[in-house]
């Protein structure tokens, strides 16, 4: 039995949630277009029949600008301490410049072997993707590089077998079948986040936050917090309109991960400043 873990490590929005889904097999971590998505540190859980390999999805490095970032950073930051390998994601339809360069640095310091995939390559012309692939492989001195598309899942089984490769002989960190090691309710307020990420524009996203009240037989009902009542108006929207959108889209995920049908009830409060707030960011478990 190989067993391990494997931190993702990368610029924010460079796929490393959706990589990390592809990797497990299935949606264990929320994903959208808006960077920073990610809060929090996420177990992914990808199960052989002979291997374990635990990802750890990281928010991406970041310079913190208010409480919530400079926790995140410091999740980012702790995480390294008891890994096996690193997994360094890059965009292949970026430029990979200073920010990369960064992560990088930081990354081949641990000295832990490092694998390194450029992401997104669907769609791209091969010889695009080459000199991507050239201009990842300067970034340290890694143990292999991968050209990867998360979104077709093109080449994410022989990055998972090169990650089984590093990993060590040991007993597993999670029961068989286990995929990630968030709660049903930190799931759940995953899902509704994700939908109101999805229908919102810039001034909501980040300033979102949402918290599962109670988790009934029945009745699934979650808080959707904001900083102002212009994001509480936008989230509401025209006679409700919004929030009845946003409901609609998570509940089939939420049904699926309750493993019954609910009536999914969502409230959208103002809570100035919660990304200020110790308190707030404890209780959210960021």
């Amino acid at each position: 039995m190989k067993s391990g873990i494997v931190a993702v490590a990368g610029r924010p929005n460079v796929g490393k949630s959706t990589l990390v889904n592809a990797l497990c097999g299935e949606k264990v971590a929320i994903t959208s277009k808006v960077p920073a998505t990610t809060r929090r540190r996420i177990f992914g859980v990808a199960n052989g029949p002979d291997y374990q390999l635990a990802l750890v999805d990281l928010p991406g490095f970041q310079r913190p600008l208010d409480p919530l970032t400079e926790r995140m950073q410091k999740t980012v930051d702790a995480s390294f301490e008891d890994v096996d390998a690193v997994l360094l994601v890059v965009d292949a339809r970026e430029r990979i410049g200073a920010g990369d360069r960064f992560v990088a640095r930081r990354v081949f310091a641990l000295g832990k072997p490092v694998i390194i995939a450029v992401n997104k390559v669907d769609r791209l012309k091969a010889g695009h993707v080459l000199s991507q692939m050239k201009a990842a492989s300067e970034l340290g001195d890694f143990h292999a590089l991968h050209p990867v598309s998360a979104k077709t899942k093109d080449g994410v089984g022989e990055l998972r077998d090169d990650l089984v490769f590093l990993l060590p002989e040991g007993p597993a960190y999670f029961e068989r079948g286990q995929t990630t090691d968030l709660t049903v309710e930190e799931r759940v307020a995953e899902v509704i986040r994700e939908k109101a990420l999805h229908l919102t524009r810039e001034e909501v996203p980040h300033a979102v936050t949402v918290a599962v009240e109670e988790l009934g037989e029945k009745v699934v009902r979650a808080i959707l917090y904001v900083e102002t009542e212009s994001q509480k108006g936008i989230l509401v929207g025209k006679r409700g309109a919004m929030v009845r959108e946003i409901g609609t889209r998570a509940r089939p995920e939420v049904e699926a991960l309750v493993g019954h049908p609910i009536f999914l009830e969502l409230v959208v409060k103002v809570k100035p400043k919660w990304r200020h707030d110790p308190l707030m960011l404890e209780r959210l478990g960021l």
